[in-house]
């Protein structure tokens, strides 16, 4: 026994989290993503198998990533400063409301029925997947950004729904920027600094929501202190961390080799599958 577990029941969970952190690693770098938007479906899927019960299943996964995301997010976003292509007005300009909309998405959590977290991945990344599939550089809304106010509505709007989903809010502003006439590269850069902005305190937010929900749940692995703080699997980050970032420049590799349009189609084919297997779980 370890922690009050059966050694048996660790060893296969610390396997199983190593495993699935390697996998996350390589779509990471596959897709060029953050991870989120593959971090919870992957550890959704092995909480399936842990017999997590489905009332904390999904905010521990989306808890768990954020979290996963706060050191990546950081590396990202030095690497993209020191390139001169982020955008530090725009970060600037969100970043307080980002921060309002990540605490504001960590306080639903608390209360939030299970089918919430759902509907909203799955609906951010059903229009995603859209975009991905059929999009057009045509598809714009104007050719520049909208002023401060708009703007600032649409960083609330990010951080609630990126803390909501679990992911750095990168799919969601680069999918706002572009609209608006900037740069693929500039928007994936810029995006990577609201990373750091909704990670910690996503992360932080889910530890306070999760903390009384976990002691209805003594008897389950993935939820016992000190395997976990609230919504944030204390096991998962620790074995995610190293093997994500060991994988992903394999992932790397195999997206040089294809043409762009190529990843585009495959990460779009990605999030409709993950988006169908939600959906089906409304039902079961």
């Amino acid at each position: 026994m370890i922690f009050g577990i059966p050694t048996s029941e660790l060893a296969f969970l610390a396997v199983a989290l190593l495993a699935a952190g390697a996998l996350t690693g390589i779509l990471a770098g596959v897709f060029g993503v953050g991870g989120g938007a593959v971090i919870v479906p992957v550890l959704y899927e092995l909480f399936v198998i842990m017999e997590v019960p489905e009332a904390v299943r999904m905010p521990l996964c989306v808890g768990t990533s954020l979290a996963v995301i706060i050191p990546t997010s950081i590396r990202s976003f030095n690497a993209h400063r020191r390139k001169g292509m982020v955008d530090m007005s725009i970060v600037k300009m969100w970043a307080v409301p980002v921060i309002v909309g990540v605490i504001a998405g960590g306080v639903i959590a608390r209360y939030a029925p299970a089918d919430l977290f759902k509907a909203v991945f799955v609906t951010v990344a059903g229009i995603s997947a859209v975009r991905l599939l059929f999009g057009k550089d045509s598809w714009k809304l104007a050719d520049d950004i909208p002023g401060p106010l708009i703007m600032r509505l649409y960083g609330l709007v990010i951080g609630v729904l990126s803390a909501l989903m679990g992911i750095g809010g990168g799919q969601l502003s680069s999918l706002f920027m572009t609209f608006y006439g900037r740069p693929i590269h500039q928007a994936v850069a810029t995006s990577s600094g609201l990373g750091v902005l909704i990670s910690i305190p996503g992360a932080i937010s889910y530890i306070y929501a999760g903390w009384p929900r976990a002691a209805e749940f003594p008897d389950v692995t993935a939820l016992q202190p000190p395997l976990a703080l609230g919504y944030v699997s204390v096991l998962g980050f620790v074995l995610f961390v190293p093997t994500s970032i060991w994988t992903a420049p394999i992932g790397a590799r195999l997206a040089h080799a294809l043409p762009k349009r190529k990843l585009e189609v495959l990460f779009g084919l990605f999030l409709i599958v993950v988006c169908l297997r939600f959906l089906i779980s409304f039902f079961n």
